[in-house]
């Protein structure tokens, strides 16, 4: 690929003359399987043609990048296929964009970027869509097959790094492995608990032979016996790079592997469920997973009347006034529950690790994950049925098997009323005057109450966005993106882009902390370059809230935790979106000036409100770790 003294280091030389007699015994065979080829060497199609084969194939509408040299052909070819490449400012975003699609449309997610920082810019956002279980597929270049481990460019160990937190890896050696492969790891990504895959492909892989072949030419090769070798070698290995690569092959979709509960373990719970007189329900994201549509489930629990509390992408599942949803007083609800169902919940921190769980309660736990199904249960909880299947199937089976039956109504009716009482706190709190600025509250409820009712909205941060998970209450199914167990800053942009591409007809929010908005705020440049308007609400209290709401008392420093009030405002006008500074003078006019960044939207600007807020004690005692 360079000189001839770097192309016999991929044998060495004592190495070479050692198997040299061998390799020129071959020879004749070797013009034989060029004459085979013949037809591999002068065809100028290339490996990106085939991912974007397999990808139309299972239906894939977006691929989102950050482009780089490696990846190209993939990124050419599915352009010429229909399916609309999406380039961001960070490979990250590249991945969270995907990540949303995954969660919103049933489909893949898929993010294609280049080698070595390229991959390495994703890692936080591939983990987060393993702890979210988003069925999500990175494809990634990387160095040349004969030159890995030799120092070319971008070149790493990638899929040690990927192993770790993917259901599957795989790194491509020749172009007829690249449907069968793309095929299996969508497939994988779908099954059991969904989750990212990788591919891995090297650049000699996904280029047209005549290029390949003119890099890995022996230019000023030896003369005599070692000239000849390894001009065989090379030639040979292009031979077996292309062997068979535009063969027909099947780029239909494989059967996808989804768990489900026995109908002895349903019969088990309609039974339990239907001595309950006080049962409650805790819905997860897993929830939401296909192949049941969100519809059926929410059906099922309206016809189950049993009390729910929802958490991650099962927010709004009920709408936005259900009876049977109850936002508020989840740990006292637990202490009185006399049957307990997680639905796709798990017994990690956000459940106290189990211990908000009543010893007294009967348990039922349905999870894909097996690992997840337990979490805890030998420490703080014993699940009383567990069942290792899709919670979304399991929920429509049990109300059809409980058809007529519906939990007490004075229980629900019990626990909504402690959720009136606990919002006419929240709401008069909103109106409480702070020492600067406006009322955070107050904001958020404003936003609220003004937002179209098909909205999405996109969580990320801290204090601000904490608040505005008591308050904000989504419209209804899949209308709530947050990032999950891992507590990932810097969603937002991705999340937001990926949202409004599936729901283009939705009005897209991204709810900001300040300290959050400066990850993903560049991406205004690509909302504005791929017509994506969204709105994002910056809560802007120059501050890292959540952290310096304990550092202080605890450890009588802010150190690191102060910000300024930065003009973000003016940072989206720069990257071509409208920005609004919203201040304590505003407050008489909040409500317009939401009305008005919603129509910038509407004629198609990605707007945002740059929204100088206070302090409060609304979240006081909450912890970030």
């Amino acid at each position: 690929m360079q000189s001839c003294e770097v192309i016999c280091t991929v044998l060495g030389y004592s190495a070479c003359i050692v198997v040299g007699g061998l390799l020129f015994a071959a020879y004749k065979l070797g013009l034989l399987y060029q004459l085979l080829h013949k037809t591999e060497t002068k065809s100028p199609r290339h490996g990106g043609e085939s991912v974007a084969e397999v990808l139309r194939a299972h239906g894939v509408k977006y691929v989102f990048t950050l482009v780089g040299g490696h990846i190209s052909p993939i990124l050419v070819a599915c352009e010429k296929l229909g399916i609309r490449i999406v380039d961001t400012r960070h490979e990250a975003t590249a991945v969270f964009a995907a990540d949303a699609v995954a969660r919103l449309s049933g489909t893949v997610g898929v993010a294609a970027v280049t080698a070595g920082p390229g991959l390495t810019n994703t890692v936080t956002a591939v983990k987060n869509a393993q702890m979210a279980e988003s069925p999500l597929l990175l494809l990634g270049g990387a160095a040349g097959t004969l030159l890995q481990g030799r120092g070319a460019l971008q070149d790493i160990d990638q899929m040690s790094l990927f192993k770790p937190l993917c259901k599957f890896c795989a790194s491509i050696r020749t172009v007829r492995e690249i449907v069968p492969t793309v095929r299996k790891a969508l497939s994988i990504a779908q099954s059991g608990t969904p989750g990212p895959v990788f591919i891995e492909f090297p650049i000699d892989t996904l280029y047209p032979y005549h290029l390949v072949s003119q890099e890995f030419g022996v230019k000023n090769p030896p003369k005599g016996l070692m000239g000849k070798i390894l001009a065989w070698y090379l030639h040979n290995h292009l031979m077996n790079l292309f062997a068979g690569a535009w063969e027909t092959r099947d780029v239909s979709p494989l059967p996808v592997h989804i768990p489900q509960a026995t109908d002895d373990q349903v019969q088990k719970c309609i039974e339990l469920v239907s001595r309950a007189k006080k049962p409650v329900i805790l819905l997860g994201s897993q929830a939401t997973l296909p192949p049941t549509p969100v519809d059926n489930i929410r059906q099922a629990l309206e016809d189950l009347g049993i009390p729910c509390f929802l958490g991650g992408m099962s927010r709004g599942m009920l709408g936005k006034n259900s009876p049977i949803h109850i936002r508020q007083n989840r740990r006292d609800a637990l202490k009185e529950a006399d049957v307990v169902l997680l639905a796709g919940t798990v017994c990690d921190f956000r459940l106290s690790y189990g211990r908000v769980l009543n010893r007294r309660s009967k348990i039922i736990a349905v999870n894909r994950d097996r690992t997840q199904l337990l979490k805890n249960s030998d420490m703080f909880w014993k699940p009383t049925i567990a069942i290792q299947g899709d919670a979304g199937s399991f929920l429509v089976r049990l109300s059809k098997g409980l058809q007529g039956h519906r939990c007490p109504e004075e229980w629900p009716q019990s626990l909504k009323a402690g959720d009136v009482t606990k919002e006419n706190a929240n709401r008069a709190k909103a109106d409480e005057k702070t020492e600067h600025h406006l009322n955070p509250l107050k904001v958020i409820h404003c936003v609220d109450e003004l937002m179209d009712e098909d909205s999405i909205i996109v969580a990320d941060g801290g204090d601000f966005v904490g608040s505005a998970a008591y308050i904000m209450r989504p419209r209804g199914p899949l209308r709530w993106l947050d990032p999950g167990a891992f507590g990932t800053l810097g969603v937002g942009g991705g999340f937001a882009l990926g949202a409004k591409l599936c729901r283009p007809e939705s009005e897209v929010w991204i709810v900001y902390g300040d300290g959050s908005s400066g990850y993903s705020v560049a991406e205004f440049d690509t909302f504005t370059r791929h017509k994506t308007p969204v709105i994002a609400v910056v809560g802007n209290d120059a501050c890292w809230s959540q952290i310096s709401r304990e550092q202080v008392p605890i450890l009588g420093s802010n150190v690191a935790c102060g910000l300024a009030f930065t003009d973000y405002h003016i940072v989206a006008d720069g990257y071509g979106g409208k920005g609004y500074l919203v201040g304590r003078e505003d407050e008489h006019r909040l409500s317009d000036i939401i009305k008005q960044a919603q129509k910038e939207t509407r004629e198609g600007r990605a707007t945002l409100l740059n929204v100088l807020i206070g302090k409060t004690n609304f979240r006081e005692g909450s912890i970030s770790v």
